[in-house]
Parts: C-alpha cells; structure tokens; sequence
C-alpha cells in the first residue's frame, strides 16, 4: 500500500484520488453480497472522465454533510480519549489501482471511519448497535486496501452517546470484492483507451 500524504477534502487530495475506484463508492462497483452493482456502469464512466480530465468530478454536499465535515476532528478526539488509542491521519492510501481514503490509522492494526450524522440518524445507529449497512463495503474496502486487521466504526453527535463499533475483515467478502474491483479497474484501462 502507498500512502499519498494531502488533506483530505483539499484540492491535492480530489487530484490524487482522480479516477481512482475509492472504498467510499465500492458500494456502486459490488453490493454487500459480493455481486455486481446496478450503479456500476455510471461510476465507470465518472472515474473515466476523470482520468482523462485529472481531476475528480465535484460532487454536491449538503448542509448535514458539510456540519459532519466540522465535526469530524471533534469526534476524533473523542475516541483517543475513550479508547486511548492514538490516530494518525492519512491522505489518501492506494494498492492495486483502486484506494481509500480512512479517516485514520490506529496503531499497527487499526483504522477509524468517522460519521457525524444528523441527530435522529444518530438514535438510530445507537439503538442498532452495529454498522449501518450503507458502510460495508466502504469499512470492508478500507481493510483490503490498507491490509489491516479492523476498523473502528464512530458515529457522532455532540451532545448524544457515541457509537464505536468495531468491524473485522470478512474474509470471503473481500475475496469476492478483490475479484470485482481487479475486473473493473482493467475495463476502467481499457475505457479510457478507447475514448482518450
């Protein structure tokens, strides 16, 4: 794995991670049971695009998006406190033509993915106790490109309890996103080509 060392939602890092597969959209190449997605054909086309171009494609942000943005370091701070753990920030992390870009490392073994959602989305992580399902393939993507062994899941909301779930490799997932991702990275290749 390489580490491209930028900060994450600075112009550097929408440029080294233009056209580049990212575990935060693994969920539109695979779904959770490791089969194709339906939105598959539209990100090939974006990360097509955005190779040519070299720089990725700006996507919207909305108010709550960019409020979890402001609370992120808050968050981080939170769970060094509780876990005593130790967080090293990272840019973006690439292995195989595809990367992520985790909101940390954790010691040798570890990484963080932080989500500040809106108050209600927060009761609702706190009743279920568990990883929200629209992060699978994001969280299980981490570990496969950092090759570490869990990620710790932490969901924040000022003022409420925070969710800290910690998520391990699931290995037969991985095998079956590792096959999808090695397909879509060489028809990634083979688009560009043809359009370019």
């Amino acid at each position: 794995m390489e580490i491209i060392e930028c900060i994450q939602g600075l112009p550097e890092w929408f440029t080294a991670k233009a056209g580049i597969p990212s575990a935060s959209n693994f969920s539109k190449i695979v779904t959770a049971d490791g089969k194709p997605s339906k939105q598959r054909t539209k990100y090939l086309y974006k990360l097509a695009g955005e190779v040519i171009v070299g720089v990725a494609e700006e996507t919207y942000q909305s108010a709550a998006m960019l409020q979890g943005i402001e609370l992120e370091a808050s968050a981080r701070e939170m769970y060094q406190f509780v876990t005593g753990q130790e967080v090293k920030e990272v840019g973006f992390c690439l292995a195989n033509g595809y990367g992520c870009s985790p909101d940390g490392l954790v010691g040798n073994k570890g990484l963080i993915e932080i989500k500040c959602p809106i108050m209600s989305t927060q009761v609702g992580y706190l009743l279920a106790n568990a990883l929200p399902k629209d992060y699978w393939q994001q969280v299980q993507g981490q570990l496969l490109v950092t090759e570490r062994e869990w990620v710790d899941f932490v969901s924040y909301f000022a003022g409420l309890k925070p969710l800290i779930v910690r998520v391990t490799r699931d290995e037969p997932f991985l095998k079956a996103l590792e096959i999808e991702l090695k397909i879509f990275v060489e028809e990634l290749k083979e688009l560009v080509q043809k359009i370019r």
